[in-house]
């Protein structure tokens, strides 16, 4: 080959492999959260809830946005989970204290305070007489009561109003909700953080759910995944 034909080969060469390199899709693992995941529910609003593995109590609260065919970002915060950890949610029995994974709709959110400025959603204001129901014998099991009924033994329920701070602010998320399966669980919510770890639920400082309130939007339909880093509870597997 004469010299200017070889510089010409080594230069397109060159060329191709440039552009190949930068038309390859990124490293994966280098991608948003919510882009390694199985499924995010299929709205543009996402929270993750993840742990380091299903021992934790600590981890990490994001909220995402999908704007443009991408997700961003919108915001973080120290979470809290279950005080015996992360259990997987078709799997989970009631009364363990551990945090179900899985990915779930938000059904609707509550609190003791008037809702959050900015708040788009659905919003309960806890009463007196609120309770969230847990019996496994009732017909309310898994649901918000007002009254409580009477086939909902007071023992085997939350009455909400004494939940102070944790119902400052809360979201239902909607584990074991639409066709509850009872000995599973009740009563799982994203509030705001008590005193330690949780029964099972998720929680976050009080100031992060009052943002997290003030970005969701009902009609984005937002869910939250809850998972780990890794193993058969990895968040990405849902």
């Amino acid at each position: 080959m004469r010299p200017r034909a070889a510089a010409l080969a080594s230069a397109a060469a060159l060329v191709l492999a440039v552009t190949g390199t930068l038309g390859a899709a990124p490293p994966r693992a280098s991608l948003p959260l919510p882009d390694r995941m199985a499924g995010t529910g299929g709205g543009t609003q996402l929270i993750t809830a993840r742990a380091a593995h299903t021992g934790s109590t600590t981890g990490t609260v994001t909220w995402w946005d999908r704007s443009g065919g991408r997700w961003t970002r919108a915001g973080s915060a120290a979470a809290r989970f279950g005080a015996k950890g992360l259990a997987e949610g078709g799997s989970r029995k009631q009364g363990t204290n551990t945090t179900p994974t899985g990915l779930f709709r938000l059904p609707y959110a509550f609190g003791l305070k008037p809702a959050p400025p900015g708040t788009r959603y659905t919003y309960r204001r806890i009463a007196k007489n609120s309770w969230w129901c847990q019996d496994n014998d009732s017909r309310s099991y898994n649901r918000w009561t007002q009254p409580r009924p009477g086939d909902c033994r007071a023992t085997e329920s939350e009455h909400l109003i004494t939940y102070d701070p944790q119902y400052t602010h809360a979201l239902v998320i909607g584990f074991n909700y639409d066709r509850p399966v009872r000995g599973r669980g009740a009563g799982i919510f994203l509030h705001a953080n008590g005193r330690g770890a949780t029964a099972g639920c998720v929680s976050v400082p009080v100031d992060a759910m009052r943002r997290i309130l003030s970005w969701a939007d009902e009609k984005r339909r937002p869910h939250i995944a809850i998972g780990t880093d890794s193993g058969p509870t990895a968040i990405t597997r849902y």
